[in-house]
């Protein structure tokens, strides 16, 4: 993968942060540590940085022009059918002087404008300048596994990867405040908004034209194929023996690399079933997993060996500590851009950073939970539709449960929590249940701010974005898995592994998110996906000859990071002393000292219930917070 940035002019005021793009690109090193490059064309400005991936050779080095000087290219990503595009381009009389797939990108763009998206199997976000037109054209992938920002005001539009990159650009750092209520929600901020006001992300599946006119289109290129209770197959063995047909294809086109290829290999049913194609189409496949040294509570590598063991892989298992989860703390937390508070983010970044010591692209299962019924929540919402006595029994129970102590860090504790959470969704209609259960922090505007910075909310934004996200769920349970696609995936997953493996310099591919196995997924009903038994139904029985049997003989967990041990020790001065001190949240003014006080008092007690997940959101923000505003700490 790579790291692009790039500005468009729309007059001479804006002609003066073309300066900024050496700077604005270099921000980007840790995504293509290989080189650079910089293009400057009157109003444009492109910057690039490399990991190199296929053909690493100088000549696929980026910003990339065509022969005839007019358009040029800053691509980051991988384009998997690039060969058999390649051919049908060499057959239309295209010569060309790499063996990139940025070039063949370039001219099937310029043979097809946008309608060359619909030919492109990949993972991407990239930019095309048209000097001629003076047009700058920009696009993402079909499901967000790549990042894409801008930022538009009457004199300039400006692009990048990350935010960081827009900020050397001087974009005004304003905090988006419908963003921050809705991430003390769900714990990030879902796509098109940023934590900045006017900064946006660019959608899954959409393309961007602007010119120096201002003149700007912007469309979707790809939806999701999904229409309520309509489906294609009818016969259970059929959909089994095409989903490891497409499968296979997957897996085998996002081996193809010019530089040593791995796999995560968790323990899950997702990442063993990568690991077993993977591991046949190759002679020695290096396999990757991670455990918990201090917390067995947490600990996988068990199921992740017997995988590696049926299938003679390299494996390779780090068994980290408290001690070390604390030592990348700061890189994890330096690296972000805008909140972010999903806590597997640190295992994810550490098994990055032993992963790239071995090789530079790694596959990965992610996806496959979104698709196939995987959550344990998919369970829960199948039950709360049925209602059954069981559901009722649980949700009669609500009183007793909200008594008793509850906490992620034991088993007991954990299973009241949980019941208590499905207890509580009972009672809602669909889509506030849908809503209730996405949550992680959890906070309400009323309880976390003071009251003059909730007078200061738009809180009628805030619900419209929220009726957006949930606008697709009805009766079809398929809705369920479509919504996670859109918020749960995009914002949540794919962010973690993008930003955490480019933070190490290490490309990850997702082998579930070939489109064409998420369109026969939607196709499909939802009861070959789940029903009481199991989850992930089809996945499952498709590949049950193939993986250890002690794989099915297990519950569901979550990549998740053991953090209250963790609170109490390591990270206790920081909580009490530095971010969420008593001083610094009187002056900074954002937070109700009163909530905070009693939230580290619940942290710190014996039963700290939801205190670990709001603490954890609140410290991002605040770490955040100082890293971005220096001048006002």
């Amino acid at each position: 993968m790579c790291g692009i940035t790039g500005m468009l002019a729309f007059n001479d005021e804006g002609k003066k942060y073309l300066k900024h793009i050496n700077t604005a690109t270099a921000c980007l090193k840790k995504r293509g540590p290989d080189g650079d490059g910089i293009f400057i064309h009157n109003n444009a400005a492109l910057g690039h940085r490399r990991l190199s991936i296929i053909d690493t050779s100088d000549l696929a080095s980026q910003p990339f022009t065509d022969l005839s000087g007019r358009y040029t290219i800053v691509f980051n990503g991988e384009v998997f059918n690039y060969k058999e595009l390649r051919k049908e381009l060499i057959a239309k009389g295209i010569s060309f002087r790499s063996q990139s797939d940025t070039e063949v990108l370039l001219y099937l763009f310029i043979a097809d404008k946008e309608k060359c998206l619909s030919k492109l199997d990949g993972e991407f976000a990239f930019a095309i300048y048209d000097n001629q037109k003076e047009e700058l054209f920009i696009a993402r992938d079909r499901f967000g596994i790549k990042p894409l920002y801008y930022y538009k005001d009457s004199e300039r539009f400006v692009f990048a990867s990350e935010i960081k990159s827009l900020i050397a650009f001087e974009v005004p750092k304003i905090i988006d405040k419908s963003s921050l209520e809705t991430y003390f929600h769900l714990n990030y901020i879902p796509s098109p908004y940023s934590i900045f006001e006017n900064v946006f992300k660019l959608s899954s599946g959409q393309f961007l034209k602007i010119n120096f006119k201002e003149e700007i289109k912007k469309d979707s290129y790809y939806n999701i194929p999904y229409s309520e209770n309509q489906h294609s197959y009818s016969d259970y063995d059929s959909a089994q023996k095409e989903l490891r047909s497409l499968l296979e294809h997957s897996v085998q086109q996002r081996m193809i690399a010019d530089v040593p290829l791995g796999t995560f290999l968790s323990g899950g049913i997702d990442s063993s079933v990568i690991t077993a194609i993977a591991a046949q189409n190759t002679q020695k496949l290096n396999t990757f997993s991670i455990g918990y040294k201090d917390e067995p509570l947490f600990d996988e590598t068990y199921f992740a060996q017997l995988v590696a063991k049926k299938y003679k892989t390299e494996h390779t298992v780090f068994q980290l500590t408290n001690e070390d989860l604390y030592a990348d703390l700061h890189h994890v937390l330096d690296y972000i851009d805008e909140p972010f508070a999903d806590s597997s983010a640190l295992a994810v970044s550490i098994l990055c950073m032993h992963t790239k010591k071995q090789v530079t692209v790694a596959l990965s299962g992610d996806g496959a939970d979104e698709i196939f019924a995987g959550y344990n929540k998919h369970a829960a919402e199948l039950k709360a539709r049925q209602s059954g006595l069981k559901a009722q029994l649980v949700k009669a129970s609500y009183p007793i449960l909200k008594q008793l102590p509850k906490s992620r860090n034991t088993k007991t504790g954990n299973k009241i929590r949980q019941l208590e959470k499905f207890a509580e969704g009972m009672k809602l209609s669909e889509k506030e249940r849908y809503w209730k259960w996405a949550k992680w922090a959890g906070f309400t505007s009323k309880e976390i701010f003071t009251s003059d910075y909730n007078k200061s909310l738009d809180h009628k934004d805030s619900e419209k974005r929220k009726r957006d996200i949930l606008k697709n769920l009805n009766d079809d349970y398929n809705s369920v898995l479509l919504t996670d696609m859109k918020l749960v995936l995009e914002n949540d997953m794919l962010v973690k592994v993008d930003r955490m493996s480019m933070s190490r310099s290490l490309e990850v591919r997702v082998p579930f998110l070939d489109h064409k196995i998420v369109d026969f997924a939607f196709s499909l009903p939802a009861e070959y996906k789940i029903d009481n038994k199991q989850r992930k139904k089809i996945l499952k029985d498709a590949y049950r000859k193939d993986l250890p049997a002690e794989l099915y003989n297990r519950g569901k967990k979550g990549f998740e990071v053991p953090l209250l041990k963790w609170f109490r020790t390591d990270l206790k001065s920081m909580i009490t002393n530095e971010l969420l001190s008593d001083s610094f949240i009187k002056e900074q003014n954002i937070f109700d000292a009163e909530t905070i006080k009693e939230l580290k008092m619940k942290l710190f007690s014996k039963n700290p219930d939801d205190a670990v997940e709001k603490v954890w959101a609140l410290i991002v923000f605040q770490y955040w917070w100082k890293k971005t505003y220096p001048e006002r700490v």
